[in-house]
């Protein structure tokens, strides 16, 4: 007589399946690190000025990469600023770095070795144009910098471009109506305090370390710059990147500010270049989105980092890892 099996009830077959999916999933999830690799390798992320936002910010993003990408070895590297930032990109020294978005625009407009390969990852935060004076210094606009000793910042920074601009727009002649010293946020705190320059313009994150440290220990006040934004605005293509902008009173707790301050104001672009490997910028990128609030608290400008508006990477096409980070967050 031939034997029959027992009847399986539904209820034990839809265990019965679900354990087997269980399975099946473990296996899956320990099997996947031998199908995708583990990112690994070496980049270099250039900074800015060791006081300045830009390195801060560098500091900060590198602990969270070692995290996230635990494989790759980032190496950061200090700069001037903007303008070497993206030389350095360029020419291969470097794999990352962050630039002002009128530099960028400048860079491709002089058309400088390497500009066609660059590509953008994310926009960032804004910088603000600050300029900086002695609480009781009588200049009240850029205008009044006749005669005095400024400070412009370094040849390969971006505040050099900005504060170029600025003197111009002013209609101020730096080789004839002043005295201009390039030096940058590392040294310029100091050179005010002492009375060896009359003011100095910065332009970064607020609020900016190396500023707020100034006003705990010398009176300072920023100078507004609001009345040269129309004027700016209306020049070449790269200042078309500048937007009116106010500083908070209490951007500066200490400063003798008695109101906010009208200035302009530039976004920040994180950059590569083409030839970055798609699935390290995609990862680069995911952890730069991810990791703004933890930034945040010690960069606050990084709060400003937000995923609606990171993908606008004008004037530069957006990198193809980056694309498909944004893509795989898209709701």
């Amino acid at each position: 007589m031939p034997l029959v099996p027992p009847r399986i009830s539904r209820r034990h077959a839809l265990r019965a399946l679900v354990a087997v999916l269980a399975v099946l999933g473990a296996l899956v999830w320990w099997l996947r690190p031998f199908g995708e690799p583990e990112l690994k390798g070496e980049l270099t992320f250039s900074t800015g000025v060791r006081t300045g936002v830009y390195h801060l910010y560098g500091e900060l993003l590198e602990r969270q990469l070692k995290q996230d990408m635990p494989g790759v070895k980032v190496r950061l590297e200090p700069s001037e600023g903007s303008q070497q930032n993206l030389a350095r990109l360029a020419s291969g020294e470097a794999d990352f770095t962050v630039a002002t978005a009128d530099a960028v625009a400048k860079y491709r407009l002089d058309g400088k070795p390497g500009a066609a390969r660059l590509r953008g990852c994310a926009r960032l935060y804004d910088d603000y144009v600050q300029l900086v004076v002695p609480a009781g210094s009588p200049v009240l606009s850029a205008r009044d910098l006749r005669g005095k000793r400024v400070a412009v910042g370094q040849p390969g920074s971006g505040v050099r471009l900005i504060s170029e601009r600025l003197l111009a727009a002013a209609k101020l002649d730096p080789a004839r109506d002043l005295t201009t010293v390039s030096i940058g946020i590392d040294t310029m705190p100091a050179e005010l305090e002492a009375g060896r320059i009359d003011a100095f313009f910065w332009s970064g994150g607020l609020p900016t370390n190396a500023v707020r440290e100034l006003s705990e220990r010398f009176e300072i006040r920023l100078v507004q710059l609001g009345d040269l934004v129309e004027q700016l605005q209306g020049g070449s293509s790269p200042a078309r990147y500048y937007r009116a902008a106010v500083m908070p009173q209490d951007a500066y707790a200490l400063a003798r500010n008695t109101s906010a301050v009208a200035t302009l104001a530039v976004p920040n672009l994180l950059v590569t270049t083409e030839g970055t490997d798609p699935e390290l910028t995609e990862q680069f990128t995911r952890t730069v989105i991810a990791s703004r609030d933890g930034i945040g608290h010690e960069v606050h400008a990084a709060q400003l980092v937000d995923l609606r508006t990171a993908i606008y990477t004008d004037p530069l096409d957006l990198h193809e890892g980056a694309g498909r980070y944004y893509r795989s967050v898209k709701p």
